[in-house]
């Protein structure tokens, strides 16, 4: 079958790709601004890439065209397939009936940790010998790919809020039909689809309806909003995880950065984790990872092992590189919540080196200004930050960033966020640079600069 993606390079759509190609079909996909990692990944699964979005590029026309949902009404290709009558799904559609029909779907929701934990379920699940496939938002280094098919029964998905499509408005986690659901959190975020808190409670509530009997929620506690959308319904078995000991996972004796601990299962030490991850929150993505496992067969201390051999998952607080005694880290966060875990993690890390956080507000909701009021606070750890202000936001930067004084820098072009960083870093400092997007090239213009002996204060 010759199938044409929309929107190919999103991490979601890009791993629709590659798992069309794992069964055999011919792929192409229409994308604008592509840059690694999933363009170069697309590239290596054998996908023809088309820079634009043109009808030209749905003649003659495929047998199946795929759309994924930053694709709407007006887009040139839309109007084309609309008008042509050509065969269209969903991105999650397509995966529910061409690949999650048979088999035992691990899905990973929640506002934050999503891609993290399913990463680390896969990675569990594939050390346990069961050859999962899995669709992720994010590369994980054990596996270096987005998605695989898998041979064996299992098949992870990392299980998104967000909207279907432009003809499907129903968040794409409602198409997985999950046998086992872990749900991380849930916060307000996606402010551009969702009016308030409650809507994206319902969304959660239609998910939980879908959950077999026999299946597994595995949710965190205490978290008031999970109970909510809990007392809306519910028909399935549910473990909790936690730092309260009182819940059913647990952990204990943690390193002060969470880079050891042991995990406790009803009370009960069951192994410990010792790994290169940093901060509660991994510990606590590693406890719902643990408690998902288990259901699907994999005993708590071979899921131990597996963790303690987990090597993250790209621009998940990945250090780039040590150049000139600076460290440069990557990171993907863009919520307050995430912002806030990743400085502290980082600074449970590096106690007393200065953290320079770089911050560009690129998600719609953080452009909108959602989360203008929370939004300072989340820097409280750092020793500086700076932040790129895009045209057109939706909000005050600099009124809502005052509170943190003398330490706040704002900037309005990106070779002044690197000349600046230049002029600012020392040796043993840490550049934390968090981004959902490419920041305009902005760590490898870094790096360039750094390595090339660009000087810095010494």
């Amino acid at each position: 079958m010759k199938i044409h993606i929309l929107g190919v390079c999103g991490t979601f759509m890009g791993g629709i790709a590659r798992i069309a190609r794992e069964l055999g079909h011919e792929v192409a996909g229409s994308d604008q601004g592509a840059y690694p990692p999933m363009s170069t990944q697309l590239e290596q699964s054998g996908v023809r890439l088309t820079d634009g979005y043109r009808a030209a590029s749905l003649d003659p026309a495929p047998d199946l065209v795929v759309v994924g949902n930053a694709l709407s009404r007006g887009n040139a290709c839309i109007e084309y397939l609309l008008n042509e009558g050509l065969a269209y799904r969903s991105g999650p559609q397509w995966l529910a009936e061409q690949v999650l029909q048979d088999r035992w779907v691990l899905a990973v929701s929640g506002t934050h940790g999503k891609t993290t934990t399913a990463s680390m379920l896969a990675w569990i699940l594939e050390y346990a010998g069961h050859a999962p496939g899995f669709l992720i938002g994010g590369v994980p280094l054990n596996f270096n790919v987005t998605a695989r098919l898998g041979s064996g029964r299992c098949f992870v998905v990392e299980a998104d809020e967000y909207d279907t499509a432009f003809f499907d408005k129903r968040s794409k986690f409602i198409h997985y039909r999950p046998r086992t659901l872990v749900i991380t959190n849930i916060e307000f975020d996606h402010a551009d689809i969702f009016p308030d808190l409650d809507a994206i409670k319902r969304q959660f509530h239609h998910l939980i309806r879908i959950i077999p009997g026999q299946g597994l929620l595995i949710r965190a506690a205490p978290d008031t909003v999970i109970d909510e959308v809990l007392m809306m319904g519910l028909w399935t078995p549910v473990e909790t995880f936690g730092t309260d000991r009182v819940q059913q996972w647990g952990f204990r004796d943690a390193a002060a950065d969470f880079s050891a601990f042991d995990v406790m299962l009803e009370g009960h030490p069951v192994g410990r984790v010792t790994w290169g991850l940093l901060g509660q929150h991994n510990a606590l993505n590693a406890l719902a990872a643990l408690a998902a496992a288990r259901h699907a067969g994999v005993a708590p201390d071979v899921a131990i092992r597996a963790l303690s051999n987990f090597a993250g998952v790209k621009r998940r607080l990945e250090q780039l590189a040590v150049l000139r005694g600076v460290s440069v880290y990557d990171d993907f966060a863009h919520h307050p919540t995430e912002i806030r875990a990743t400085v502290s993690a980082l600074r449970q890390r590096v106690g007393s080196s200065r953290i320079i956080a770089v911050f560009e507000p690129r998600s719609n909701s953080m452009r909108l200004g959602a989360h203008a009021e929370s939004f300072a606070d989340a820097f409280s750890e750092a020793d500086l930050a700076l932040f790129y202000c895009p045209p057109n936001l939706g909000w005050d930067l600099a009124e809502n960033t005052r509170s943190l004084g003398s330490k706040r820098i704002l900037l309005q072009d990106l070779d002044a966020v690197v000349a600046r960083i230049l002029a600012l870093a020392q040796p043993a400092d840490q550049v934390l640079i968090m981004s959902n997007g490419g920041f305009g090239g902005l760590h490898q213009k870094l790096l360039r600069a750094l390595a090339s002996g660009t000087p810095i204060i010494t």
